[in-house]
């Protein structure tokens, strides 16, 4: 697939997505403003994450921050308007992301409060560095927490890490982030961008039947909506896939598989 870039002509402060070859990303870019989310942005995400489910040969999405911070979630400030959606659209939003047909990445270079915390939760792999920390000030600034994140809070986190976090707007740092699962994995700063590069491109090597299923059956058990028939189905095609035939050959024959997703 040839690089594909998206961008709001008038908007350049707006998400942006590349698309190059078999991984996507999705860039924060509005540094000035700690990279919060407005409703246009919002919008402009959904747009991303549509065009990248659409794109067959994408297999893994990454999501990645300009400037200081990773993400200060959704723009508190739009609540004032009696036509900005309210938090429970960011909160549908995020399950997009979640659900994302590719694998996720959050490359999460520094500060991460509010939403932003729950757009980390939602990627599959959230590699951090030290300058990376967390808090949700929701209690405090006297907002109830749409289901999904509490969902994702509980299920990445556990009930005891998930209470501490919401009910005492604690802030934390990136070592007892990566201690209590926040972070899948903690890197020094100057090799961020090289690890979210090799782990993309492990991920896109993988057989993609299997990866993306894999993936999705994964959030269906976290969810409670896995349907065991639709995964009996999912592992029957799997065997009988050219992918399997290859990868079988491929490991008996000490190389690296050359899958097409068949």
């Amino acid at each position: 697939m040839p690089s594909v870039s998206t961008a709001t002509p008038d908007e350049p402060t707006q998400p942006l997505l590349v698309i190059e070859g078999r991984i996507a990303t999705i860039s924060l870019r509005k540094p000035a403003f700690s990279n919060r989310l407005s409703p246009a942005d919002l919008a402009v995400l959904r747009t991303h994450i549509e065009a990248v489910n659409q794109a067959e040969d994408v297999l893994v999405l990454r999501l990645v921050s300009d400037g200081k911070y990773f993400c200060s979630g959704y723009d508190i400030s739009s609540l004032a308007s009696d036509s900005a959606p309210s938090s429970l659209h960011f909160g549908e939003t995020v399950d997009l992301l979640e659900n994302a047909r590719a694998v996720t990445i959050a490359a999460v270079q520094g500060g991460a409060y509010g939403g932003g915390t729950d757009l980390c939760l939602a990627c599959d792999f959230r590699i951090g560095t030290p300058q990376a920390n967390m808090f949700m000030p929701a209690a405090r600034l006297g907002l109830h927490f749409y289901p999904g994140g509490m969902r994702r809070y509980l299920s990445r986190l556990g009930v005891n890490a998930a209470k501490r976090l919401f009910l005492t707007a604690e802030r934390i740092e990136a070592d007892e982030m990566l201690r209590i699962g926040f972070l899948t994995e903690l890197v020094a700063p100057d090799e961020l961008h090289a690890r979210v590069d090799a782990l993309s491109q492990l991920l896109a090597g993988m057989a993609p039947l299997a990866l993306l299923g894999i993936k999705q059956d994964l959030n269906r058990l976290i969810a409670g909506t896995f349907d065991e028939a639709d995964n009996a189905r999912a592992v029957l095609h799997s065997e009988a896939s050219e992918d399997m035939r290859e990868g079988a050959q491929a490991w008996k024959e000490k190389r690296a598989p050359q899958f097409c997703g068949k």
